[in-house]
């Protein structure tokens, strides 16, 4: 199979090559058999549903229902649930946005969340037991991928402070780090063994406590799909969406900075803030405008993703950080 490798601006941003195959570092060291990986990424979803190459059951969503926290006002119109969860980002199961068939191998229950680090007890945590203890809610944010596509989704879940309220941090932890699954048995994606699995994301523990930084478990009305997160995923509206952690396995209290997954990819375009900012554009295209799924519709992006009234001023004293790549 020939791969023409075009330069980033001679494409679309959503369609431009992972970083990791690029330019990052693990990168290099598979490109000897980049033909033959970006192949068998070209089959259909289905294709990969199950390593024995049986296709999974079709997934069945539970109703989930919650209030809806008018607070948070999206601003326009919720993105067709169709949309918003059949066009993904979930490189475990693939490289492409077609990755519904794939992932409905994820097995979402049960579930268990660790909670580790500088924490008074370290434990495990069951999924069904978590939900006794949280107070369910929805609520509608707009959704920003670094690739400049945006969508916006009626989420529900809690908000992050309350897991960390649960978790009882000592006071000298300064940052939450998030490991998500990595689940050889159903994940073909961790074949490709440039990328440092497990995927992992971090915040700072003023992030994690903010009012929007929500831990979702379900979507318009039901639980979430396994493509978008199953059954449990961090949702930070003001940040790029691959700070958004899926599929969480893991939580960590620690006082050291996380490196994150793709800046161990790639640090010099995918930094820890990764904030939304139009005037900032990324290394290899503009980040001043996005389109809206469902409708292709392009519109100025806004810094923040718009929720500056909420998080401009944690970062006051940070002039000096790389607070928009």
């Amino acid at each position: 199979m020939f791969v023409h490798r075009r330069r980033g601006w001679e494409i679309a941003p959503s369609k431009a090559t992972p970083e990791a195959v690029v330019l990052g570092r693990r990168g290099l060291i598979g490109a000897a058999a980049g033909a033959g990986i970006l192949a068998a990424s070209a089959r259909p979803a289905g294709a990969w549903s199950l390593l024995g190459g049986s296709k999974a059951p079709p997934v069945v969503l539970k109703p989930l229902t919650a209030p809806r926290n008018a607070r948070y006002d999206a601003g326009r119109a919720i993105t067709d649930e169709h949309e918003a969860t059949s066009y993904n980002n979930y490189y475990e199961f693939g490289m492409s946005k077609s990755v519904t068939d794939a992932a409905a191998a994820l097995v979402s229950d049960p579930w268990t969340i660790e909670i580790a680090g500088m924490v008074n007890t370290p434990r495990r945590i069951g999924f069904d037991e978590l939900m006794k203890q949280v107070t369910l809610e929805e609520r509608v944010y707009r959704h920003r991928c670094v690739e400049a596509w945006a969508m916006t989704v009626p989420w529900v879940g809690f908000p992050l402070a309350a897991l960390v309220k649960l978790a009882e941090p000592l006071g000298s932890a300064s940052y939450v780090k998030f490991t998500t699954l990595a689940d050889t048995k159903t994940m073909p994606g961790l074949r490709q063994s440039w990328y440092p699995w497990p995927y992992t994301e971090g915040l700072t523990m003023q992030e994690a406590m903010n009012e929007l930084t929500f831990l979702s478990v379900g979507m318009y009305g039901k639980t979430i799909p396994p493509q978008d997160g199953a059954p449990i995923r961090l949702t930070v509206p003001w940040k790029y969406g691959f700070k958004s952690a899926k599929s969480i396995v893991r939580v960590e209290f620690t006082d050291q900075q996380p490196l994150s997954f793709w800046q161990q990819l790639q640090d010099s375009e995918y930094g820890f803030w990764a904030n939304v900012n139009p005037d900032v554009p990324h290394p290899r295209w503009s980040q001043a405008e996005e389109r809206l799924l469902g409708t292709g519709e392009s519109v100025p992006t806004r810094i923040w993703n718009g929720y500056g009234e909420y998080v401009a001023s944690m970062y006051a004293d940070k002039t000096k950080e790389r607070l928009f790549v």
